[in-house]
């Protein structure tokens, strides 16, 4: 541990190979996991969290009700907010949690309001202000921030022009896995002087539908989806506008923009998905292989992940 000279260091919880640099304060009781580096001018009140091995950039405040995770990075005069209707002289009895997990990074300068989760392995674009939680892995930017991608999510872009080579059902994976989960289906198309009528037989589907929806009018900054099913397959169609979907089997990401009615992406068991960047006219239309049953979702990412290991 290494506490430079110019640093007030009050606290006796503080891990080993931990740099505290000048000018940092850090008051009792705060925690400081191992090998961190904490920067020039960080101040840390005593009932902050920090996990092992965090960066923490110059002018960064820690303040009570905020724990950062293992690996979390915190770039420079990046602002922890942890009062929603701060007034001077008032004190709250509890402060909002507010959790930055494991491997996350925050940009320069970004605002985090108070009460927030920011996912595993997150990144928060320099600048931004955030004010909702972010799911794991999703890449935010803006004010207010939204997400715009995935971190290592394989970059399959649109699939309007994809070539239809096969007969029947035109399908392409969605990875360079040849065992891939997630494919993309398009449908057969024809078209003449009155418009395009894409169809399919069901039995030519990759399973029988049993339920369709739609979802449509979504804003582009919400995000839909964010779970996982244990038993039900889903084929995602775009009908009309624009969406992106993010699908994640545990091991590897991929991302694509469905864009035209005779594309469906065919969304297994056990495979994570979320849908984002909704343009003003997207309709999602979604058929499922069974009734709706709330017992066969996974809405927790971390627990997805375990499901997948056993």
């Amino acid at each position: 541990m290494m506490i430079h000279p110019k640093a007030i260091c009050e606290s006796t919880d503080i891990g080993n190979g931990t740099r505290v640099w000048a000018n940092t304060h850090i008051l009792p009781g705060a925690s400081i996991g191992a090998d961190c580096n904490i920067c020039d001018g960080v101040f840390i009140e005593g009932k902050a969290v920090v996990g092992d091995r965090v960066t923490i950039k110059c002018g960064v405040q820690l303040w009570d009700g905020i724990t950062l995770e293992d690996d979390v990075f915190v770039g420079p005069n990046a602002t922890f907010c942890n009062d929603p209707f701060p007034r001077s002289g008032q004190q709250m009895d509890e402060y909002p949690q507010t959790r930055v997990q494991r491997g996350a990074s925050i940009g320069a300068n970004a605002t985090i309001l108070s009460g927030l989760t920011i996912g595993s392995g997150a990144m928060i674009g320099a600048g931004s202000v955030v004010t909702r939680s972010v799911p794991q892995h999703a890449i935010v930017a803006g004010n207010p921030a939204r997400i715009t991608g995935y971190v290592d999510a394989k970059q399959t872009g649109h699939y309007s022009d994809a070539p239809q080579t096969d007969e029947g059902l035109k399908t392409r994976a969605m990875t360079d896995r040849p065992d891939a989960p997630a494919r993309l289906i398009r449908f057969d198309t024809f078209s003449d002087i009155r418009g395009h009528l894409a169809v399919t037989e069901f039995d030519d589907l990759p399973f029988t539908p049993a339920r369709c929806f739609f979802v449509h009018d979504v804003p582009s900054k919400e995000v839909r989806g964010e779970h996982a099913h244990r038993q039900c397959h889903q084929l995602l169609i775009c009908v009309s506008g624009q969406v992106s979907v993010m699908v994640d089997d545990g091991h590897e990401r991929a991302q694509v923009v469905l864009d035209s009615p005779d594309l469906g992406l065919h969304v297994p068991p056990m495979v994570w998905a979320s849908q984002f960047c909704y343009s003003g006219e997207a309709v999602l239309m979604v058929l499922a292989s069974m009734a709706y049953d709330p017992d066969d979702y996974i809405r927790d990412y971390d627990r997805f992940i375990d499901e997948r290991k056993s």
